[in-house]
Order: structure tokens, then sequence, then C-alpha cells
């Protein structure tokens, strides 16, 4: 059972405190207080990153409320008809109402909400070869066909990988290149934690690297992240989120990347 099924678990057998409400309401309603008292202290680079970062809240903020309220606004169509055709007297004082401009700014607001979650840090990343990442290995009898490839890149395998059989393995990793920890580095909390991986989600240069698990400058990983203490809206604990490596793991002998948040 995943950690935060246990809390949940709990919640159903002995429910919250009687005033848990009414605290976190509190505690939302002295947030603003303490952000204020932190704005007049704060001095130097660490007030412009402050204001920085608040300033881009309060527009998000703006943002969402302008989108609420353009979703209760009507506007006029534009009368196309001509003045020669005549009216009936009940419909002079009729306006015609339309919700297309509303719909279309939603939809427009929606994705671009969509589009920011997979903001990366490094959007484009140098192409490689195959040459550069494989190597040929010269085996058996028939010396001509070179079908084997060793790969020259750090790699990730699970934990219940085993090789293939000599005869029947196309491509060679490495014990060596084969990486279980990155160095992540969460952007808000400005700290960098050493993770276990979980997984390749994609790597930007070919699918093929993606399904070998090789990992190069760019590719998206998915990390352990459960001793970080992220929380869900809903109370769950997050166990594994996504990263990007942002150095060459293979010339450094470690990985680096940056947590998307």
């Amino acid at each position: 059972m995943a950690q935060g099924d246990y809390i949940e678990l709990f919640r159903k057998r002995q429910g919250r405190r009687f005033d848990h409400e009414e605290r976190t309401r509190k505690k939302e309603a002295r947030g603003n207080h303490l952000n204020s008292a932190i704005a007049k202290k704060v001095r130097g680079l660490k007030a412009k990153q402050f204001n920085k970062k608040r300033y881009a809240e309060k527009a998000v903020m703006k943002k969402k409320i302008k989108m609420h309220g353009e979703r209760l606004n009507k506007h006029q169509v534009a009368e196309q008809r001509d003045d020669s055709e005549a009216v009936p007297a009940y419909l002079l004082d009729r306006e015609g109402m339309s919700h297309a401009k509303v719909l279309s700014n939603s939809i427009k607001q929606k994705r671009k909400e969509k589009a920011g979650k997979w903001n990366v840090p490094i959007p484009k990343v140098k192409p490689m070869g195959e040459d550069e990442v494989f190597k040929i290995v010269k085996s058996g009898k028939r010396q001509k066909k070179q079908w084997k490839r060793q790969v020259n890149k750090v790699t990730f395998v699970g934990e219940s990988f085993t090789r293939k059989p000599p005869k029947l393995e196309r491509f060679i990793r490495p014990a060596a290149l084969r990486f279980k920890k990155a160095h992540v580095t969460h952007p808000e909390l400005k700290a960098t934690f050493n993770l276990d991986l979980i997984g390749i989600k994609k790597n930007p240069q070919s699918p093929l690297y993606t399904s070998l698990g090789v990992i190069t400058k760019g590719t998206i990983i998915e990390v352990n992240c459960s001793d970080l203490g992220l929380v869900t809206p809903s109370g769950k604990v997050v166990w594994g989120k996504y990263a990007q490596v942002t150095n060459h793991p293979e010339n450094d002998g470690c990985i680096n990347a940056v947590l998307l948040v």
C-alpha cells in the first residue's frame, strides 16, 4: 500500500480534528500577512527574487479571475441585417447575444496552461548520430556480419534486469555505465537531492534510445521523490516526478537534472 493510502485509511477510520476546516481557513488567511511581513523585511537580491515570484503569482491570479468573470459576460452580436428588411415591433428591443468569444478565450487559456506544464529547462538539444552512441562489436565466426552494438552513453535498466544470452544480445549496455541515482535540483526550493531513478520517459534523440534507457542531455527521466514530502491537492504523497537531464552524464560521471514543477 502506498504511503498516501495509509493516510487516507487512517482518516477514514479516525477522521480529522473537529476544527480542521477552521484551522485550514485561518492558516490560508494568515498567508497574506506572512507574505507582507517578508516583503517589508527582505532586501537586495532576495527582495528582487521575492517580488518577481509574487508578481508572477498575481498575474496568474488576475488571469484566472478575469477568465471566471468573462464566463458570465454576454457579448452583443453585430447586426448584419439590411435596413430595408422590416422587423416586427416585438423584436426591435431584442439584442442577439453570443458566448462564442467567451468560449474561445477559455479554450485558449486551457491550452496555454496545458502547454505550460511541459515547459522544460532545455527546449532544444544537439542531435547525436548512431556512430556516437553505439560502438560496433565484432563477434562470432562471421566477422563480416557485425550486428552487435555496445552503448557508449549512460543507461538505466530496472532492478529486475538480466542480460540476454550473448548469442541473442544485440545491444550491450556496460555495467559501468548503468546509473541508478541522479542529482535533482528543485527550482523553487533551490536545493539539490540525490534521488533514485524510476524510468526514462523520453529521450528527444530517438525512440530507440528511449526504449534502451539511454540517458543523454535533455532526456526526461522519472525520479522517486517520496523523500521530498511533496503532496497532491487531494493529500496523497507524490512518489514519482519527471525531471530533465541538464549535463552530459558520460563525461561528468553523474546525472544532473532539474525537476519539472
